[in-house]
C-alpha cells in the first residue's frame, strides 16, 4: 500500500514536457489577446494619451467620450442597425437554403447528384474577388445597388459549401425510418422536413447560425462595394474604413468603432460555443 500510494502522489504532478506545453500555449494564448484587449483599452483613451503611450495596456484617464462620438458623430448607430438588420436575414437565407440543399443532398438519390455536389465543392476554390462584378451587374439589374436588400441578397447567395456539407452528413446519419413514419402519419416533402428532420439536426442549425453571423457581421467587401452610392446603408465593418483618410487616420475612433463591432459577436460565440462544439462535433462524427 505504502509503494502504491508513492507511485500516486509521483504521478499526480504534471510532467516536465506536459508543464511546458501548458506554458507555450499560455504564451501563445496571451499575444492573440493581447491585441483585442489593447483595442478595447485605447478606445477608453484621450487622444494625448493614445499616442504619448500606445503600449499602455490601461488608460490612465478612463473615458467615453470615443465610443460616444463615434456612436453619434460618426453614425455608427445607423451602422450598428444595418449590420445587425443585414446579418439576420443574411443567415435566415443562409439557414433555409443550406438546410434544404443538404436535406436533398443527404436524403435523395438523382440523376447528376454527384456531379453537382462536385461542382459545389469546386466553387470553393473560386475567390470572392473575381465575382464581385457579375454579382454587382445582378444586384444593379434588380435595383438594389445601395440598399440593404441588395447586401443581404448578394451575401446569401453564394454556395456556402460548409454549411452545406454540414447538413449533408447530419442528414445523411439519421434513420430512413423516420422519414417513412411521417409519410404515413400524412406528412409531405416540407412537412417532413420541417416538423422532422430538422429538429433532429439542430446542433448543426446552431452551428451554421454562429458561423454565418460571424462571417456577415466581419463582411467588408461586398458591403463596401455595394453601398458606395449610399453611405446611409453601411454596415459597421464599412463604416471603420471611413476613419481611414488620405493623410489622416483617427486612431482612436478606429479603436472605439472596432470595440462596437467585436464585443457583440465575441458575446455571441461565448453564448453559444458549446452549441457549436456540439455541432461540429456531430457533423464530423456522423
Amino acid at each position: 500500500m505504502t509503494a502504491a500510494g508513492s507511485l500516486k502522489k509521483k504521478g499526480d504532478g504534471l510532467k516536465p514536457g506536459t508543464l511546458l506545453t501548458h506554458i507555450l500555449f499560455i504564451g501563445i494564448a496571451v499575444l492573440w489577446v493581447y491585441p483585442f484587449v489593447w483595442m478595447v483599452s485605447a478606445s477608453f483613451k484621450s487622444s494625448g494619451e493614445f499616442f504619448g503611450n500606445r503600449l499602455r495596456l490601461l488608460p490612465q484617464e478612463f473615458t467615453w467620450e470615443n465610443i460616444i462620438r463615434v456612436w453619434t458623430a460618426e453614425r455608427f448607430s445607423t451602422y450598428f442597425l444595418n449590420s445587425v438588420v443585414i446579418t439576420v436575414f443574411t443567415v435566415l437565407l443562409v439557414l433555409a437554403m443550406t438546410a434544404l440543399t443538404g436535406y436533398v443532398l443527404g436524403r435523395y438519390e438523382f440523376f447528376g447528384k454527384k456531379l453537382m455536389l462536385g461542382l459545389f465543392v469546386a466553387s470553393i476554390t473560386i475567390p470572392l474577388a473575381s465575382t464581385i462584378i457579375p454579382i454587382y451587374q445582378i444586384i444593379r439589374q434588380m435595383g438594389l445597388v445601395g440598399t440593404r436588400t441588395g447586401v443581404v441578397l448578394a451575401s446569401a447567395g453564394g454556395g456556402h459549401v460548409i454549411f452545406l456539407l454540414l447538413f449533408l452528413s447530419a442528414f445523411k446519419a439519421l434513420p430512413k425510418e423516420l422519414e417513412e413514419a411521417a409519410i404515413l402519419d400524412g406528412c409531405g416533402f416540407f412537412g417532413t422536413f420541417w416538423h422532422v428532420m430538422l429538429h433532429l439536426v439542430r446542433p448543426v442549425c446552431v452551428t451554421v447560425v454562429i458561423m454565418e453571423t460571424i462571417w456577415s457581421w466581419n463582411s467588408f467587401l461586398l458591403p463596401l462595394v455595394l453601398t458606395l452610392s449610399n453611405p446611409a446603408s453601411r454596415t459597421l465593418a464599412v463604416g471603420l474604413y471611413s476613419f481611414q483618410g488620405e493623410n489622416t487616420v483617427d486612431w482612436t475612433g478606429i479603436a472605439a468603432g472596432g470595440t462596437i463591432a467585436v464585443v457583440p459577436i465575441i458575446v455571441l460565440f461565448i453564448a453559444m460555443q458549446k452549441y457549436f462544439v456540439d455541432g461540429v462535433a456531430g457533423a464530423v462524427k456522423s
